[in-house]
């Protein structure tokens, strides 16, 4: 089988480093054997997303015993059945097929087209995750949702207004903020020229937000905690600004707020079975009714993968950017 090597090459006249851009070149492979409690799926699209792009620089290894190959998410079909599935992976996804555990498959939504259908796992999962399993939210919470116009993003303003919260996002690029009006956030700031605690304090009041969600880390984490409510939680998600930061341990005894650290592909292959049970169960059909819905940023063919990979990185993407396989 084919599968897709992604590297990034150094910048023109330089010695390595960030500021070149990533070359892709299809290799060839056995195709998996699928061990017990796996299945089989002919790949119809994968998802691209920054866990790719970390693994790429070296920072982010699969899991031990997980297919080196990248690709987090997928849609394709079964072989054994012919079933049009989803399935959320440790790794493998960017290839023609990929064994992927029984538990962590999901049937693809009535109605919605398959390549499409790629866009679910990744995003949708950890949104769910981290906002109803980790947060708890319940109708009536305030929640806000940093780099709103990611994939997750999107999908984390979605899940949240299904379970009757109010929203606030953000983003960078003021661009983007047309997105956050059409996915229905109630705030949408553009951190590029305002203040996220004095935005969030003008329209909703001093400790306002239950629950945030929080892709950013270092650099947003002590404007999380000002405008957090009493007992609320922020839920860290990734680190893209840095690890490292200054936390006033005083606001957050005062608050009894609870920072909560979450990743969801070094989890247990039992504990996203789990996930993707209740997920199957309580959002999985609200795509047949259209109550959650994919925001496709772009759709690559295999060939062009590496323009995909450096959308992402450039942070050029609204919603979803998948790569096209001909496995469907």
């Amino acid at each position: 089988m084919k599968y897709l090597h992604v590297a990034e090459q150094p910048p023109e006249g330089g010695r390595g480093g960030r500021g070149g851009r990533y070359v892709a070149s299809l290799r060839e492979t056995a195709a998996p054997v699928p061990g017990r409690g796996e299945v089989l799926i002919r790949v119809t699209a994968s998802g691209v997303n920054r866990a790719d792009l970390s693994q790429i620089a070296g920072r982010y290894p699969p899991p031990p015993g997980e297919s080196e190959i990248l690709g987090l998410e997928v849609s394709g079909v079964r072989d054994d059945t012919d079933e049009p599935v989803c399935a959320l992976l440790a790794g493998g996804g960017h290839a023609q097929y990929v064994a992927a555990p029984a538990g962590q498959v999901f049937p693809a939504p009535t109605g919605l087209d398959l390549a499409t259908a790629a866009g679910i796992p990744e995003a949708f999962l950890t949104a769910y995750l981290n906002l109803v399993v980790e947060g708890g939210v319940v109708p009536g919470a305030s929640v806000l949702v940093h780099a709103g116009a990611s994939g997750v993003g999107l999908a984390a303003i979605q899940v949240a207004k299904v379970g009757g919260a109010r929203l606030a996002a953000t983003t960078r690029t003021p661009e983007k903020l047309a997105a956050l009006a059409a996915a229905g956030v109630d705030l949408a700031v553009d951190t590029s020229r305002a203040e996220v605690v004095a935005e969030i304090e003008g329209h909703w009041g001093r400790d306002a937000v239950d629950i945030v969600l929080d892709p950013i880390g270092a650099a947003t984490l002590g404007g999380d905690l000002r405008v957090l409510r009493v007992g609320g939680r922020i839920v860290i998600l990734s680190t893209m600004s840095g690890s490292r930061t200054e936390l006033d341990l005083g606001l957050l005894m005062k608050k009894r707020a609870r920072v909560v650290g979450s990743t969801l592909r070094a989890r247990s292959r039992q504990e996203k079975a789990a996930i993707v049970t209740r997920f199957r169960e309580e959002m999985l059909p609200r795509f047949a009714t259209g109550k959650l819905k994919v925001t496709v940023d772009s759709v690559f063919p295999v060939e062009r993968a590496a323009e995909a990979f450096q959308r992402m990185r450039e942070n050029r993407n609204v919603g979803k950017v998948l790569i096209g396989w001909s496995g469907g």
